[in-house]
């Protein structure tokens, strides 16, 4: 009797151990096949954001306050990210020829700096910059001015509450 069921457990044993090789290879087979997924943006769908650039005309006594940032509005691409995609439209800095008339300007964009990632989690944004030695410091006014665009761009985003940057000593003056 002892026999027969180990005879019966070691056919048990074989038949689980093939089935387990089978389907993990052809798990395996699936996702080493799998061509990596391209996140287009929905055909002709579009939300509108603001970016916050300051506006010179506004601010008479030429105080460089975080109270003369001003938004313009920007239609983009709906896409899993927007608010990545919306900071680094920001970084770009491209105003149009109006909105420099109506006294808008921006110290965007500057070679080498750049948005690395975002993450955001229980409403905390972390926003990892590149660092630039003479862009990324500076006079106190010039760097709560460049660090507020930057802020009040992603809080437009109601699950943002909090911005933080990497690293964090950015925008130190």
């Amino acid at each position: 009797m002892k026999r027969k069921t180990k005879k019966n457990l070691f056919r048990l044993y074989v038949i689980v151990s093939l089935a387990l090789i089978i389907g993990g290879s052809y798990y395996f087979w699936q996702n080493f096949n799998a061509k990596p997924q391209v996140v287009k943006p929905l055909t002709g769908s579009k939300i509108q954001v603001k970016l916050y650039y300051y506006n010179h005309l506004r601010d008479t006594a030429k105080s460089l306050s975080p109270k003369m940032l001003f938004p313009v509005t920007r239609n983009i691409p709906k896409t899993p990210s927007p608010i990545q995609d919306t900071i680094k439209l920001l970084l770009k800095g491209n105003l149009t020829k109006e909105e420099k008339i109506e006294g808008f300007s921006t110290e965007f964009p500057h070679p080498g700096f750049e948005l690395k990632s975002t993450h955001l989690k229980n409403g905390i944004l972390t926003l990892r910059f590149s660092e630039v030695l003479g862009f990324t410091s500076g006079g106190a006014a010039r760097m709560e001015l460049i660090s507020e665009q930057i802020i009040k761009t992603a809080k437009q985003f109601p699950n943002v509450k909090q911005v933080e940057f990497e690293p964090a000593y950015l925008f130190q003056p």
